[in-house]
């Protein structure tokens, strides 16, 4: 069987092994090509901690340089602040220096276009051409332009909370919240906005550093140390981020961690309960979302998976609150992405205005059960697989925007290939556990079945 690739270039930006695929030369045609699809024109950049960004970085600005961009550095920060930063400056575009998820030896590149949206598959194919034809715009020493180091950037994120949320309101008990930001980039601004919030504040994994204290996925089996603290602590509620502060999942004053999906569903209570409207969310969020729209006599709207897919059905839907159930929360009030800060803010307010506990508040909303899986897959394989699926469910009402998503009489599932890693999801969710494990193991099964049979026949020619 070939090796798994350590580099994933696709339409979500590059991906690779620091030391092994993900190269400086790389790196600084990626950020050439950037710079000709943009034009010489200015471009904000960032990066999470990771003991490679400042490598990262310089090959970036090498490139962006080379082809007449004016760079605006504003250091180590979250994604969203690099997003809200191209909006508030009015740049061309924006280049976010992270691997988001993907484990410490991992770094990439997100693509940022004008107006702080991640690029559309359309541009960001434009964008590749680019790059594989290696026409680059060159300019000479004397066009060069600045790197302006921009400071306070965290500081103007955390004011635009303020300013459209306010602080919690004083006649309550004060919240106490643990923040566990994976020494990320959240670490920089996660603490000082719960302190300008109201909340007291406990914090583990907030050294900055590249070093992993955990898996940076905020998946329920990664918290154990964040359920902890927050029982020790007598907290009312934890939050977990991963490396570039997108995702944002939840530890209950019980100290069990609620899963990433009801972070979307907290934050749409919130919002909801004070200015309704459509909400959109991606195909693999849960079924309990619809409930709780519904519930407020407002209409959800379900787009591809990915942030920009989710972003350009709410500007067509003009939609008040959006997001993916991977505890991504997009409020465009605030700030048109994924944004976890935004997401503390959204659901603080709701324990504040309702005087409910976390577990209360769960309680009142719809009970499903999700279960995620993957497989190590190459790309070549996905599609064979997706073609399979297609076959043997075509009697179910089946969704094929983004994969092949499948409903069934006792829930769903949803197969695709990832655009960030070289695997295979495979999702199911029912309302029974006993149901979403049978569907996501007999769908499992099948795309095994399928991958293994397409490396034999490699095998044998």
């Amino acid at each position: 069987m070939r090796p798994i690739p350590t580099l994933k270039i696709s339409i979500s930006g590059v991906r690779g092994v620091i030391g092994e695929s993900l190269t400086p030369n790389l790196l600084t045609r990626f950020a050439q090509a950037f710079g000709t699809y943009v034009g010489a024109r200015t471009i904000v950049i960032g990066r999470d901690p990771r003991t490679s960004g400042e490598m990262v970085k310089q090959a970036v600005i090498a490139g962006l340089l080379s082809s007449g961009c004016r760079i605006l550095d504003i250091g180590m920060c979250p994604v969203p602040t690099i997003q809200l930063l191209v909006r508030h400056h009015r740049a061309h575009g924006g280049i976010a220096i992270t691997a988001s998820h993907n484990p410490a030896e991992w770094n990439a590149l997100k693509f940022i276009g004008q107006g702080g949206f991640f690029l559309n598959t359309g541009q960001a194919r434009e964008l590749l051409d680019i790059y594989h034809q290696g026409e680059y715009t060159w300019v000479g020493g004397a066009e060069m332009r600045e790197v302006a180091e921009l400071h306070g950037v965290i500081d103007l994120h955390i004011q635009r909370i303020m300013d459209v949320l306010g602080p919690l309101p004083t006649g309550t008990k004060k919240l106490r919240v643990v923040l566990d930001a994976c020494n990320g980039a959240g670490s920089l601004v996660g603490p000082k906005l719960l302190e300008a919030l109201g909340a007291e504040v406990f914090t583990i994994n907030v050294t900055p550093n590249g070093l992993f204290p955990r898996p940076a996925e905020p998946l329920a089996e990664n918290l154990g140390d964040l359920c902890a603290a927050v029982k020790a602590k007598q907290a009312d509620v934890g939050f977990a981020q991963d490396m570039d502060a997108d995702r944002l999942a939840i530890v209950s004053e019980k100290g069990v961690a609620i899963g990433e999906e009801y972070t979307l569903l907290l934050a749409t209570l919130n919002v909801l309960g004070k200015n309704p409207g459509a909400v959109v969310a991606n195909l693999s969020t849960t079924s309990a979302l619809q409930e709780v729209v519904s519930r407020f006599g407002c209409s959800l709207f379900l787009s591809k998976i990915g942030e920009v897919n989710v972003t350009e059905e709410m500007q067509k839907q003009s939609a008040v609150i959006g997001g993916e159930g991977n505890g991504g929360v997009i409020y465009p009030r605030l700030n048109f992405a994924r944004d976890s800060l935004v997401g503390m803010a959204l659901i603080l307010h709701q324990l504040a205005d309702s005087g409910e506990t976390i577990t209360e508040l769960v309680s009142t909303l719809p009970q499903f059960n999700m279960i995620k899986e993957k497989l190590v897959c190459p790309s070549d394989k996905i599609s064979a697989a997706l073609r399979v699926l297609r076959h043997e469910y075509a009697a179910y009402p089946m969704d094929l925007r983004d994969g092949v998503k499948v409903s069934l009489p006792d829930g769903w599932f949803l197969v695709r290939g990832s655009n960030t890693e070289p695997i295979i999801r495979v999702i199911a969710e029912a309302k029974r556990e006993a149901d979403a494990r049978a569907i996501v193991d007999k769908v499992y099964s099948q795309v095994r079945k399928c991958i293994d049979e397409r490396a034999a026949q490699c095998v044998q020619k």
